[in-house]
Protein backbone atom coordinates (compact mmCIF):
# COMPACT_ATOMS: atom_id res chain seq x y z
CA UNK A 1 0.00 0.00 0.00
CA UNK A 2 2.82 2.42 0.81
CA UNK A 3 4.57 1.71 -2.52
CA UNK A 4 1.43 2.71 -4.41
CA UNK A 5 1.18 5.95 -2.44
CA UNK A 6 4.84 6.79 -3.03
CA UNK A 7 4.56 5.98 -6.73
CA UNK A 8 1.48 8.14 -7.16
CA UNK A 9 3.10 11.03 -5.28
CA UNK A 10 6.20 10.74 -7.48
CA UNK A 11 4.06 10.62 -10.61
CA UNK A 12 2.06 13.68 -9.55
CA UNK A 13 5.25 15.58 -8.74
CA UNK A 14 6.81 14.68 -12.10
CA UNK A 15 3.63 15.72 -13.93
CA UNK A 16 3.53 19.07 -12.11
CA UNK A 17 7.20 19.69 -12.90
CA UNK A 18 6.77 18.76 -16.56
CA UNK A 19 3.76 21.03 -16.95
CA UNK A 20 5.40 24.04 -15.33
CA UNK A 21 8.83 23.71 -17.00
CA UNK A 22 9.55 26.14 -19.85
CA UNK A 23 8.70 24.75 -23.25
CA UNK A 24 11.46 23.77 -25.65
CA UNK A 25 9.89 25.96 -28.32
CA UNK A 26 10.47 29.09 -26.26
CA UNK A 27 11.89 31.98 -28.23
CA UNK A 28 15.34 32.84 -26.92
CA UNK A 29 16.13 35.75 -29.19
CA UNK A 30 15.02 38.88 -27.40
CA UNK A 31 17.30 41.89 -27.74
CA UNK A 32 17.70 44.96 -25.51
CA UNK A 33 20.08 47.63 -26.81
CA UNK A 34 21.94 48.91 -24.84
CA UNK A 35 21.82 46.31 -22.08
CA UNK A 36 23.02 48.89 -19.52
CA UNK A 37 21.30 52.28 -19.36
CA UNK A 38 21.08 55.24 -16.97
CA UNK A 39 17.76 56.16 -15.36
CA UNK A 40 15.72 58.21 -17.84
CA UNK A 41 17.60 56.68 -20.78
CA UNK A 42 16.12 54.94 -23.79
CA UNK A 43 16.45 51.31 -24.85
CA UNK A 44 15.57 49.66 -28.14
CA UNK A 45 13.66 46.39 -27.82
CA UNK A 46 13.31 43.79 -30.55
CA UNK A 47 12.08 40.21 -30.81
CA UNK A 48 13.47 38.79 -34.05
CA UNK A 49 12.34 35.27 -33.16
CA UNK A 50 8.66 36.24 -33.02
CA UNK A 51 6.63 35.72 -36.18
CA UNK A 52 4.07 38.36 -35.16
CA UNK A 53 3.90 41.31 -32.81
CA UNK A 54 5.40 41.05 -29.34
CA UNK A 55 4.86 42.82 -26.03
CA UNK A 56 7.70 43.85 -23.69
CA UNK A 57 7.17 44.93 -20.10
CA UNK A 58 9.29 45.64 -17.05
CA UNK A 59 9.12 47.37 -13.70
CA UNK A 60 11.14 50.30 -15.07
CA UNK A 61 9.21 51.21 -18.22
CA UNK A 62 5.70 51.06 -19.61
CA UNK A 63 4.53 48.08 -21.68
CA UNK A 64 5.69 48.40 -25.28
CA UNK A 65 4.31 46.73 -28.43
CA UNK A 66 7.00 45.53 -30.82
CA UNK A 67 5.86 45.16 -34.45
CA UNK A 68 6.66 41.95 -36.35
CA UNK A 69 10.22 42.10 -37.66
CA UNK A 70 10.78 45.54 -36.13
CA UNK A 71 11.78 47.21 -32.90
CA UNK A 72 10.35 49.63 -30.36
CA UNK A 73 11.87 52.24 -28.04
CA UNK A 74 11.13 52.42 -24.32
CA UNK A 75 12.16 55.14 -21.87
CA UNK A 76 13.45 53.90 -18.51
CA UNK A 77 11.85 55.53 -15.47
CA UNK A 78 13.87 58.27 -13.78
CA UNK A 79 13.41 56.58 -10.40
CA UNK A 80 15.01 53.28 -11.51
CA UNK A 81 17.45 52.06 -8.85
CA UNK A 82 21.06 52.50 -9.96
CA UNK A 83 23.07 49.29 -10.12
CA UNK A 84 19.94 47.12 -10.17
CA UNK A 85 19.21 44.45 -12.75
CA UNK A 86 15.62 44.32 -13.97
CA UNK A 87 13.91 41.52 -15.86
CA UNK A 88 12.19 42.47 -19.10
CA UNK A 89 9.37 40.07 -20.02
CA UNK A 90 8.62 39.47 -23.68
CA UNK A 91 5.49 37.77 -25.02
CA UNK A 92 5.08 36.84 -28.68
CA UNK A 93 1.55 36.92 -30.07
CA UNK A 94 0.59 33.26 -30.17
CA UNK A 95 4.09 32.22 -29.13
CA UNK A 96 6.17 31.42 -26.11
CA UNK A 97 7.21 34.04 -23.54
CA UNK A 98 10.80 34.92 -22.71
CA UNK A 99 12.90 37.28 -20.64
CA UNK A 100 16.05 39.38 -20.91
CA UNK A 101 18.01 41.40 -18.35
CA UNK A 102 18.34 45.20 -18.26
CA UNK A 103 21.00 46.73 -16.00
CA UNK A 104 20.68 50.25 -14.63
CA UNK A 105 24.01 52.07 -14.67
CA UNK A 106 25.64 52.91 -11.37
CA UNK A 107 26.12 56.52 -10.30
CA UNK A 108 29.21 58.15 -11.80
CA UNK A 109 32.15 58.15 -9.42
CA UNK A 110 34.17 61.22 -8.52
CA UNK A 111 37.91 61.14 -8.19
CA UNK A 112 39.84 62.80 -5.38
CA UNK A 113 41.66 65.08 -7.86
CA UNK A 114 38.49 66.56 -9.26
CA UNK A 115 38.34 70.34 -9.58
CA UNK A 116 35.69 71.82 -7.29
CA UNK A 117 32.77 73.34 -9.11
CA UNK A 118 30.29 76.01 -8.12
CA UNK A 119 26.79 74.68 -7.89
CA UNK A 120 23.61 76.64 -8.20
CA UNK A 121 20.45 75.67 -6.45
CA UNK A 122 17.07 76.00 -8.00
CA UNK A 123 13.63 75.67 -6.53
CA UNK A 124 11.67 72.92 -8.19
CA UNK A 125 7.92 72.93 -7.81
CA UNK A 126 6.60 69.42 -8.19
CA UNK A 127 3.17 68.97 -9.62
CA UNK A 128 1.24 65.95 -8.38
CA UNK A 129 0.68 63.18 -10.88
CA UNK A 130 -1.23 59.93 -10.85
CA UNK A 131 0.16 56.59 -9.84
CA UNK A 132 2.05 54.78 -12.58
CA UNK A 133 0.10 51.58 -12.19
CA UNK A 134 0.37 50.25 -15.72
CA UNK A 135 -1.89 47.59 -17.10
CA UNK A 136 -0.75 44.81 -14.80
CA UNK A 137 -1.98 41.39 -15.80
CA UNK A 138 -4.72 42.70 -18.08
CA UNK A 139 -2.47 42.74 -21.16
CA UNK A 140 -2.50 39.68 -23.37
CA UNK A 141 -4.80 36.73 -23.66
CA UNK A 142 -5.15 33.30 -22.16
CA UNK A 143 -2.03 31.21 -21.95
CA UNK A 144 -3.00 27.56 -22.39
CA UNK A 145 0.21 26.25 -20.81
CA UNK A 146 -0.31 28.26 -17.64
CA UNK A 147 -3.96 27.20 -17.42
CA UNK A 148 -3.04 23.52 -17.74
CA UNK A 149 -0.20 23.87 -15.21
CA UNK A 150 -2.48 25.62 -12.71
CA UNK A 151 -5.21 23.03 -13.15
CA UNK A 152 -2.69 20.21 -12.67
CA UNK A 153 -1.39 21.77 -9.46
CA UNK A 154 -4.92 22.19 -8.08
CA UNK A 155 -5.78 18.57 -8.94
CA UNK A 156 -2.53 17.38 -7.34
CA UNK A 157 -3.25 19.35 -4.17
CA UNK A 158 -6.83 18.07 -3.98
CA UNK A 159 -5.64 14.48 -4.52
CA UNK A 160 -3.08 14.89 -1.74
CA UNK A 161 -5.72 16.19 0.67
CA UNK A 162 -8.08 13.31 -0.11
CA UNK A 163 -5.23 10.81 0.32
CA UNK A 164 -4.18 12.23 3.69
CA UNK A 165 -7.75 12.40 4.97
CA UNK A 166 -8.43 8.78 4.00
CA UNK A 167 -5.20 7.65 5.68
CA UNK A 168 -6.21 9.43 8.87
CA UNK A 169 -9.64 7.76 8.76
CA UNK A 170 -8.09 4.30 8.22
CA UNK A 171 -5.68 4.76 11.14
CA UNK A 172 -8.51 5.62 13.53
CA UNK A 173 -10.49 2.43 12.74
CA UNK A 174 -7.96 0.14 14.46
Amino acid sequence: MRAIGAASAALLGAAALALTAPTAAAVDSFVITPSTVAPGGRVTLSAPGCSGTAMASSGVFDTVTIPAGGSAVATVDWDARRGAVYTVSFTCAGGAPGTAQLTIARAPTTSSTAVPTVTRTATVIATPSGVRGGLGGSVGGWNAGELVAGTALVVAAATGVVYVMRRRAENRRH
